[in-house]
């Protein structure tokens, strides 16, 4: 099992002009530690539940290149971009400026999206959900193709490119690998059996049912596009629940292992502190039956 944590928050103690050293603190524990990959949301306003959207957000990418020079070894990437958030061609490069500078860590996390009341506010195009999954679909087919290193015109409903060309190409071969978020059963989980290397779901409190289910419909969809549904990365996302020990979290990820989860993505309230990257670091080397692995 694989674990890693996404940064939902930014409202550390000590304002903006102590944000660039408890960020890079965080992500050099990460490092340190053995978690897989340091996630970060991509919004232009607060999206944590357990905030307020006037609270401190960074942009993406930017935020993912200070940490490319912070890090040597954890993996980067988003959860997720929104499909309307960038012009496509501008995300392929800005994956792909990642991938390079960090030496091959960089994910492509992408989704359709949902927030229209931020794009709103901050003046990005807001679309209808079929909308935003016909985008999807068409960044996938660019992203592929400019990865494969063809630069031929792209003619597709939404998007028109004349030359699309890729250059630095991405250091990861045969690409960084794209993580699709989302559970959609009509939509989002037949994008994963096309397209990508990795989903991302939800951790349901019902028992494990609907990661079953949605897992198997994963699986059906895969037999029809003819992709192996075993090279796909069944990732969760799940709460570090405020005190839980590394023992406790420990075991609730083997839980989503039985159910076929390979890769644990942990938020927690607030910001990340020293200690709850210490908690995950420590679950990585418990076993779930309380000793030592």
């Amino acid at each position: 099992m694989r674990i890693s944590l996404n940064i939902t928050n930014y409202s550390w103690p000590g304002g903006p002009a102590n944000l660039a050293g408890q960020l890079g603190r965080i992500a050099r524990a990460a490092d340190r530690s053995g978690l897989d990959t340091v996630w970060v949301p991509d919004h232009l306003l607060q999206a944590d539940p357990t905030s307020h959207p006037r609270a401190e957000m960074l942009e993406a990418y930017t935020t993912l290149g200070f940490l490319a020079a912070q890090t040597r070894r954890v993996r980067l990437g988003t959860m997720v971009t929104g499909a309307l958030n960038r012009p496509p061609a501008l995300l392929v490069k800005a994956v792909t400026t990642l991938d390079v500078l960090s030496s091959g860590r960089a994910w492509l996390g992408i989704g359709a999206g949902y927030h229209n009341d931020e794009a709103r506010a901050m003046g990005l195009p807001v679309a209808s959900m079929p909308e935003r999954f016909a985008h999807l679909e068409e960044i996938l087919q660019l992203t592929e193709q400019m990865w494969a290193g063809d630069d031929a015109a792209f003619a597709g409903r939404h998007y028109r490119l004349e030359h699309p060309v890729s250059s630095p190409a991405q250091v990861t071969r045969p690409h960084p690998p794209i993580l699709i978020g989302g559970m959609g059963e009509h939509r989002t989980l037949p994008l994963v059996a096309r397209h990508a290397d990795a989903c991302n779901l939800f951790d349901v409190p019902d028992g494990g049912r609907t990661i079953t289910r949605k897992l198997a419909v994963l699986a059906k969809q895969c037999a029809a596009a003819g992709r192996d549904y075993d090279a796909i990365d069944k990732t969760v996302s799940t709460r570090l629940e405020p005190g839980e020990s590394a023992v406790g979290f420990a075991r609730r990820c083997a839980e989503l292992a039985e159910l076929g989860i390979q890769h644990v993505v942990a938020i927690t309230a607030g910001a990340w502190t020293g200690d709850t990257v210490e908690t995950l670091a420590e679950a990585t080397a418990v076993d779930p039956m309380g000793g030592t692995r």
